[in-house]
């Protein structure tokens, strides 16, 4: 844990803070920032946050497929919003940073566009399916001296901000065990559009809580996947996946098919001298069990009194400040590398 920054907390003592920057913006120039893509399930409200932050002027979006512009130009969260050819985009003076939001399948594509282009990325989850391109990306952007914020929507989550505090003081003692369930029930529709990715319901869902493990523990030192189709039809939607590290274990269980399943979200980390369990992960409800008193808490378990945040609001606010090198960016390459290979074999996935 010690080698970890965790300047993201000291970012927002208090997210619900962080969240109300529009209250207190500063006379600094605004960011300009784009965006790529609609088709991700995150796109619309990544798109809704960057454009709400004051930090951040956004000059427009490029949607590669005319279709699929069509279908989405009237929606909401895309009013009033520039249209622009990826000439455009990329040749916009000033532009900063690109935020990537296709579909799944054509997110390195992009991501590498911007990186080549020296601009500062943000990616959504999960970093595709081939990881020497990521790892390509990764060493451009240190090589451009740009950051990379990827899409994982815990990381300013309050509670898990809290879980990370708790685990970084040496409040639970040392961790051996953390379980994580990202669970829900989809349509038919949406299998369809998962299902030309092999890693199954763990690519899509559980790589969020794989980051989050990951941030505690490191690179683990072997994954094993397992995987099942509950719809018999060669998708593996029901899986589970463990992670081993020499003094403690991580179980990561994704299904599909479970009513409900989004209530039973949870992230739970255990150490020796205590324990946090965030359930549900939003709006998050928390406890935290101590063998003693630590901060302002008291020896037991007792409930949490969380903030909720909306999605995706603190990361842009706290991004924006490490861009302009007011703080440093927590999440290094050297992390969100080992998270996506931590995810592709969680997922049966090669890594070559």
């Amino acid at each position: 844990m010690n080698r970890r920054s965790f300047q993201s907390l000291a970012l927002a003592a208090s997210v619900s803070r962080i969240a109300g920057a529009a209250d207190n913006a500063t006379a600094a120039p605004r960011i300009k920032a784009a965006q790529i893509g609609t088709k991700h399930a995150h796109a619309a409200a990544q798109f809704e946050a960057l454009r709400g932050c004051p930090d951040f002027e956004v000059v427009g979006l490029h949607e590669p497929d005319e279709e699929q512009r069509r279908k989405v130009e009237k929606q909401a969260a895309y009013s009033g919003v520039t249209w622009l050819t990826e000439e455009q985009l990329f040749n916009t003076p000033g532009l900063q940073i690109v935020a990537v939001e296709t579909e799944i399948g054509s997110l390195l594509h992009h991501a590498e566009r911007v990186a080549n282009a020296g601009l500062h990325l943000h990616l959504d989850k999960p970093a595709g399916e081939s990881l020497p391109q990521f790892k390509r990306i990764l060493d451009t952007l240190t090589g451009h001296k740009r950051l990379l914020k990827m899409g994982y929507m815990f990381r300013f989550n309050p509670a898990f901000q809290v879980t990370f505090q708790a685990a970084k003081e040496g409040w639970l003692g040392k961790l051996f065990y953390i379980r994580g369930e990202m669970s829900k029930k989809i349509s038919a529709s949406d299998y369809d559009v998962l299902r030309p990715y092999k890693g199954g319901s763990m690519f899509e869902l559980g790589c969020h809580v794989i980051d989050s493990a990951v941030w505690l523990l490191g690179k683990p030192s072997k994954v094993t996947s397992f995987a099942r189709s509950f719809s018999n039809d060669g998708f593996n939607d029901n899986m589970v996946a463990m992670l081993e590290y020499p003094d403690a274990l991580v179980q990561i269980r994704v299904a599909l098919m479970e009513p409900d399943g989004g209530t039973r979200r949870q992230f739970v980390v255990c150490g020796n001298h205590g324990s946090c369990e965030v359930r549900p992960l939003e709006k998050p409800a928390m406890k935290i069990t101590l063998e003693k008193p630590q901060g302002k808490f008291r020896k037991g378990t007792q409930d949490v009194p969380i903030t909720d945040v909306p999605r995706h609001v603190a990361d842009w606010a706290a991004f924006a400040k490490a861009v302009r090198g007011e703080t440093e960016w927590s999440w290094k390459p050297e992390h969100d590398l080992a998270v996506q290979e931590t995810v592709l074999l969680a997922s049966g996935l090669p890594i070559a």
